[in-house]
């Protein structure tokens, strides 16, 4: 009898420190003092580009998270390296880094941009980087990208995201070059403005396809945009969006991860003209959209000018100018209005923009200041159309 006494003892005890253990160790997660689960967070870089120059480097030294309810940062990725935007074009990626994380929501994001830049990098002329942050232009020179802001704070990325327990969650940071590059003002300096939006996979959808001639192989390489278009909205420059765009490779081929929606994706390369297609993308899809650009019968014309912020001081405050011509989009029963060209001067700068002959609107913005739009500008084949923009 005392034996079995002893041994219901025992395995009662037993019982009371596997218990003991299971809640002190984590292994009942459902209380409120438990420890939190793991999932991963996998962040990489890629670039919705531009056709206005032969590389844009960025150096980015690290990315940064910030958990909700947290009065601190982590650090999710140490690259560290000079990057060119314009090589992570259709849909390349280059990781920036894959870290475990603590499950829950995490409010926003932060990118370190590098003041030094890689040491062991080369750039597309097979030389050292003369800068952290630059730009090689059409003409082979390069020039350094003052990023205005400073770079110690980082740039926070208001982007919620989720890290759910024994999942990754894959993000992708779309850099726009087109967007983040200011060209030089009276200063003659470059800047960097980063924009930047974070991609979830697992909410994109894929859109891909090919640019050719209707003749002859594709002189050059044709700048594919998704544009949404809005007329009815109040506020011009939000008339026609550019949500995202890519250069086409060296086969003719193009690749974009687009959130679901209707867009117009549009096609142009210089001495051709443009093409346009409207399209709606599904959750979790792929579509695929060829385009054959036409020849120009013409010359193209020009449109130059000066811009001028009256109210501001600061040549580190710029506009925006959209050019844009109204056309009828395959699949689409109405003519809308697509952006051909768009572009970003400094404070007392000046642009020369080359474009088909047509009729375009121009649309100017900045901060703080009335958008100002020209209707009916005329370009002509061969001839120079001056557009002076002061706000």
């Amino acid at each position: 009898m005392k034996h079995n006494i002893l041994r219901k003892l025992n395995i009662l005890l037993l019982i009371s420190l596997v218990g003991f253990c299971l809640t002190a160790c984590g292994g009942d997660n459902s209380g409120g003092d438990s420890v939190v689960g793991q999932g991963t967070l996998s962040t990489s870089l890629t670039d919705s580009s531009t056709d206005e120059y032969q590389a844009v480097y960025v150096t980015i030294a690290r990315v940064d998270v910030h958990h909700d309810g947290s009065d601190t940062w982590e650090t999710v990725a140490n690259p560290d390296k000079t990057y060119n935007l314009l090589e992570l074009v259709n849909g390349v990626r280059e990781t920036l880094g894959i870290t475990p994380l603590a499950a829950g929501h995490y409010t926003q994001m932060r990118l370190i941009i590098g003041e030094t830049a890689e040491e062991q990098g080369l750039n597309i002329f097979d030389m050292r980087h003369p800068y952290a942050n630059y730009i090689i232009s059409p003409d082979d020179t390069s020039h350094e990208l003052k990023v205005p802001s400073g770079t110690n704070t980082g740039l926070k990325i208001v982007n919620g995201f989720d890290i759910n327990e024994n999942e990754t969650t894959e993000l992708i940071l779309d850099f726009d070059a087109m967007r983040s590059v200011v060209q030089a003002g009276s200063s003659g300096k470059y800047l960097l403005k980063p924009t930047i939006k974070v991609l979830d996979t697992a909410n994109y959808s894929l859109i891909s396809g090919t640019v050719l001639d209707a003749d002859a192989p594709l002189v050059g390489t044709a700048l594919v945009t998704a544009q949404v278009t809005d007329p009815g909205n109040p506020e011009v420059e939000e008339q026609v969006v550019i949500k995202a765009g890519t250069l086409a490779d060296e086969n003719d081929q193009y690749t974009l991860f687009l959130e679901p929606g209707n867009y117009n994706l549009v096609a142009v390369q210089a001495d051709y003209l443009p093409e346009c297609a409207a399209v709606t993308l599904q959750t979790d899809s792929s579509t695929t959209i060829d385009f054959i650009l036409m020849t120009a019968t013409t010359a193209p014309g020009t449109i130059s000018g000066t811009v001028e912020i009256s109210g501001s001081t600061s040549d580190e405050q710029y506009v925006t100018i959209d050019f844009r011509q109204e056309v009828t989009c395959e699949n689409a029963l109405d003519a809308t209005m697509i952006t051909i060209k768009s572009i970003n001067i400094a404070n007392s700068g000046s642009y020369t923009v080359e474009l088909p002959e047509g009729e375009y609107q121009v649309v100017a913005s900045t901060y703080d200041e009335v958008t100002q739009s020209f209707e009916d500008v005329v370009v002509e084949a061969g001839t120079t159309t001056s557009l002076d923009i002061t706000f």
